[in-house]
């Protein structure tokens, strides 16, 4: 009878039961978004796994039939990280990357299809420069990509790429089937303990407001409900019949709600791929929810409007002649109001002498305390609220009109602020926390992007290949100045070269010297060593010597050395004899270094051009830091460009920055921004339908105030205050739980109690927001139901 009600109680009743619908079918389609998290995960887990070259760890990896050799390759554009991996098959039967068919040959791409609508698009002008030299003969399917978002590629080595182990590495295969005893994956670690704590109390923060609309939308419309189970009563139904009416009602409306949440998850899924959030995308393939936990939602989400119905009830008396809460009703009782937030941080307390995420029942411990004390914060909210309101008294006739309304009946628009209430109290919290980790997790590079913020570092065959190299970055527009130096390597003539370390040598002009050492002068010539480092001896330093007849390598030169040393041949005097013999002047001065602009203090000899020909020590690498013109558009990425001709790939270099993140809690950082994100939307969202119901409800009273010549402008202000009241009181109580919250997580990971009041004013800022969201949309409706029509009733 209930459902059937629902159904045919006409226009009004379908309004109803549409806005309950509707209220429920959002907090749905987020449940159900929340149930494909854990295969979005793992699918993307999988695809990345699978996809990681699989490199020797223990011992060298012979060249076979299998093996292919490669080097990872990445620049970025527009903010955006561009990563790929250049390779080489060394035998007929190498697999391929998950997602190619086929691999690209020299001067080939193979891109994502992101990546290839970026080329192709007006906004991609400057990358196609950078891509200038490489023919894009493939896309990588989905099977190779994290998301469909993803910028990646894969090239194919060019002449002299990837010649041997010396500037490559070698690999079997890819992801785990690849792996064997003598192999590792790269980039395995476990999450750490506050990381796993962060998570959780994020998934809790999230998914909480969304139980709390659901449970505010199944009672949409109750006042006119109970008027129409007192017409009941007078017809012969007793009390428990009514309340199975409701619930048959209620019940009806979170079935309707279950079906507007698959349509809307389903339109979700559909467009899923063509959203990207902080750098995030998903596969519409990977939005599947989990069995179990899609179960629970089709069960809980009836269950609980029929709970929360029932519950509702319990404190309204309904006879024949009407509904006995329009009369004084009792005081909220704060016993148990008080006893839900106790109890949680009672359960947090046990895990106060330290948090260390050992299995699932920890978890679960801090989940099940977290949800109890926000939930308690919660359920203060409408006992603060009428304790607040009933000592309201005069002013002007908005606030009137909006107080003597709360006093009336504040039940409602507590519930249409709880959402936002546990929401702010658990983000209070989760930034309490969030700082905290992002702290732990944010390490300081020692680089300084006042000074530079381009470096990067190519081959050259010699002074002259230097000087061409420098002189291009020169004549980038966007570039202020350019510092660079060329980096080789000093041995003593007659040792073993693994005898003896070797010492770093840096040539560079003074401009470029002075960016590392503090020098009392300089002029072209000169040459100067660092003090000896504490962890060498003199005789390890030996080469540095005044007088010292040394041999002159190149990096390249250096590099093969290694690998041959790896691969059990020594090439010792080979390497010495490759060299360029030198004596290290007598009028060397000792200097002390200072960190470049990278945050590097380089230790060594360092040469001006003068005092050393550039060439007769081989291949070597020059170094080439860039300070920009910050009111160029685009430099950064000119720089790149040229970054990318004179390397002869798609560049080597990287910006400088003062701080950087790891992976790890980049990632959860981004799924709270997009979870919170969608969280706010159904916030907002539930306080404008909540209005708008109750603006329903009083449509009557309206129009006979503005029957009566009440402003309409009185009236809206008098909205104004009703949404307000609530949610500067819903935001003091958030403040008092998330702070008691926060200060308890930190205590658990035994961190020191700090307040974000910066954090806070943006809460503040927050809840101003929402009401005057709020309030703008229901202005509209509001004058619609104050016309004078407003007034006809059966």
């Amino acid at each position: 009878m209930g459902a059937r009600f629902a159904m045919t109680g006409g226009r009004e009743g379908w309004i109803r039961t549409l806005l309950t619908a509707f209220g429920v079918g959002l907090g749905v389609t987020l449940l159900f978004v929340a149930t494909s998290v854990p295969h979005v995960l793992s699918a993307r887990e999988d695809r990345t796994q699978a996809r990681d070259p699989w490199i020797a760890s223990s011992t060298g990896l012979e060249r076979g039939a299998t093996t292919l050799l490669f080097r990872q390759s990445s620049t970025a554009y527009h903010g955006k990280d561009i990563s790929g991996l250049i390779i080489r098959p060394e035998g007929a039967d190498a697999a391929t990357p998950p997602g190619v068919r086929k691999f690209p040959g020299p001067g080939e791409l193979v891109v994502s299809p992101a990546l290839k609508r970026l080329l192709d698009s007006g906004d991609g002008t400057l990358l196609r420069q950078r891509f200038a030299a490489y023919r894009v003969v493939g896309t990588i399917a989905d099977q190779g990509l994290q998301g469909p978002s993803e910028l990646m590629f894969y090239t194919g080595a060019k002449s002299g790429e990837l010649v041997d182990q010396h500037n490559a590495n070698r690999t079997k295969g890819w992801g785990p089937a690849a792996a064997s005893l003598d192999h590792a994956p790269m980039n395995q670690t476990k999450p750490s303990p506050e990381l796993i704590l962060l998570a959780t109390i994020g998934c809790v923060v999230l998914l909480l407001p969304v139980a709390v609309f659901i449970a505010t939308a199944v009672r949409f419309g109750g006042e006119r409900r109970d008027r129409r189970l007192a017409a009941l009563r007078l017809v012969g139904a007793d009390r428990a019949m009514t309340h199975r009416i409701a619930a048959g009602e209620a019940l009806f409306g979170a079935l309707l709600g279950l079906a507007f949440g698959t349509a809307f998850f389903l339109a979700l899924r559909a467009f899923i791929e063509e959203f990207t959030l902080w750098n995030y995308s998903v596969f519409s393939s990977d939005l599947t929810p989990s069995a179990p936990l899609a179960l629970l939602v089709l069960l809980a989400v009836p269950a609980a409007a029929v709970v929360v119905t029932l519950f509702a009830l319990r404190g309204v008396t309904i006879e024949a002649l009407g509904v006995v809460r329009q009369a004084r009703p009792r005081r909220r009782r704060l016993w148990w109001r008080l006893a839900l937030p106790l109890l949680g941080l009672a359960l947090l307390y046990q895990m106060m002498t330290g948090y260390t995420a050992a299995g699932p029942r920890d978890t679960y411990q801090v989940a099940i305390g977290a949800v109890l004390v926000l939930a308690g914060t919660t359920a203060l909210l409408p006992w603060v609220v009428e304790a607040v309101v009933a000592r309201l008294r005069g002013g002007p006739l908005p606030w009137q009109l909006a107080t003597r309304r709360l006093q009336l009946s504040s039940g409602a628009a507590a519930r249409a602020v709880s959402g936002i209430t546990v929401a702010v109290a658990g983000a209070i919290a989760l930034q309490m926390l969030f700082s905290n980790v992002q702290a732990q997790h944010t390490s300081d590079t020692g680089q300084d992007p006042t000074r530079a913020q381009f470096v990067t570092q190519s081959t050259v065959r010699d002074g002259k290949g230097a000087k061409k190299a420098v002189a291009r970055f020169q004549r980038t527009p966007g570039v202020r100045e350019v510092f660079a130096t060329v980096e080789a390597t000093i041995r003593q003539s007659h040792d073993d070269p693994y005898d003896t370390p070797p010492v770093q040598m840096h040539i560079a002009d003074c401009a470029m010297l002075r960016e590392f050492l503090r020098l009392p002068h300089c002029a072209d010539g000169d040459v100067y060593v660092s003090q000896r480092p504490e962890y060498l001896t003199k005789d390890q330093w030996a080469p540095t010597t005044p007088g010292s007849e040394v041999v002159i390598t190149g990096q390249e030169a250096e590099d093969r050395f290694s690998a041959r040393r790896g691969q059990g041949t020594n090439g010792s005097k080979d390497l010495v004899r490759a060299g360029k013999r030198w004596t290290v002047p007598r009028s060397t001065t000792v200097v002390h270094t200072r960190p470049d602009p990278v945050g590097m203090d380089r230790e060594g000899i360092y040469v001006t051009p003068g005092a050393l020909g550039m060439t007769g020590f081989g291949a070597t690498n020059v170094q080439v830091i860039v300070s920009l013109d910050k009111s160029a558009e685009d430099a950064i990425e000119r720089v790149r460009n040229t970054d990318a001709e004179v390397s002869g790939g798609v560049g080597n270099g990287y910006s400088v920055v003062a701080t950087e993140e790891t992976r790890k809690f980049r990632s959860i950082r981004n799924g709270l921004f997009i979870g919170a994100f969608a969280t706010l939307l159904v916030i907002g969202a539930s306080m404008i339908v909540s209005t708008l119901e109750q603006l329903r409800e009083r449509r009557r009273l309206l129009s006979v105030l503005v029957a009566f010549g009440t402003r309409r402008s009185t009236i809206s202000l008098s909205v104004l205050w009703q949404t307000a009241i609530p949610v500067v009181l819903g935001l003091a109580v958030s403040m008092v739980g998330g702070l008691t919250l926060g200060a308890v997580l930190l205590k658990m990971i035994e961190a020191p109690v700090a307040v974000d009041w910066a954090g806070l004013g943006i809460m503040g800022g927050i809840g101003a927001g929402v009401i005057a969201l709020v309030t703008l949309a229901s202005l509209p409706p509001l004058w619609r139901m104050t016309r004078p029509d407003g007034l006809r009733h059966e």
